[in-house]
């Protein structure tokens, strides 16, 4: 496995999470070999808790002081959540992150001078249709839970705004999710290679509930 200090990524991105690892996870390391550092465009499609995070955090470390990068989410919880982490990443640099939910219809002016900006699609959509003009300081968008392309209610929003965003400023494009059913044709969609691995840290179980006891069995037969 590749040691994440040997990765040509700023020094306060290795300090912040080389307290709690230093090898990367197998996903992490096929990222970076299919070109993640070198603005590669990534589907990566791999288990809950296998590192996904931390390769969209490569490609904006990667990004900061080139542009801007977007990291969009479906939910405002899930928003708020990655809002606290790169707070807590950025606190002892001069890189800055905001916030946009959607609450407001406007051009929201103030995100400007951003580097990082979490935003639900909603609100990249509503931004999108005010025009903008930074969108074209974006270089990085990472899209959290992409296989909701797919959702009957948050889907055609998400494909308007992706497509849109190819359209426009062709930036590194990085989909995250842990449940694509139809990865290659999805990858070819985003015009983006495609990264898969199995690998958890946790093994999972399956098992059969039958009153009060589980069979479990071996998924893979």
């Amino acid at each position: 496995m590749k040691d994440l200090t040997s990765l040509p990524l700023p020094d306060f991105f290795k300090q912040h999470y080389s307290n709690r690892f230093t090898k990367l996870t197998p996903i992490q390391e096929k990222a970076v070999s299919a070109g993640l550092l070198e603005n590669k465009s990534l589907l990566i499609s791999a288990p809950t808790a296998s590192g996904k995070t931390l390769v969209a955090t490569m490609a904006i470390s990667n990004t900061l002081g080139k542009g801007k990068s977007l990291y969009l989410v479906p939910l405002k919880a899930l928003a708020s959540e990655k809002y606290k982490e790169y707070q807590n990443l950025f606190k002892n640099t001069s890189y800055k992150v905001a916030m946009a939910t959607g609450d407001v219809d406007d051009d929201a002016p103030y995100l400007a001078k951003y580097d990082l900006l979490i935003l639900t699609t909603e609100k990249l959509d509503a931004l999108l249709r005010h025009q903008v003009t930074w969108i074209r300081e974006v270089k990085t968008v990472v899209v959290d839970e992409i296989h909701l392309l797919n959702d009957p209610k948050r889907g055609p929003t998400l494909e308007i705004v992706l497509t849109l965003l190819k359209a426009l400023i062709k930036p590194q494009l990085i989909g995250l999710s842990a449940t694509i059913g139809n990865p290659e044709t999805l990858a070819a969609w985003l015009e983006t290679d495609l990264v898969q691995d199995t690998w958890r840290p946790v093994e999972l179980k399956k098992g059969i509930l039958i009153g009060d006891k589980v069979k479990f069995y071996d998924s893979r037969k």
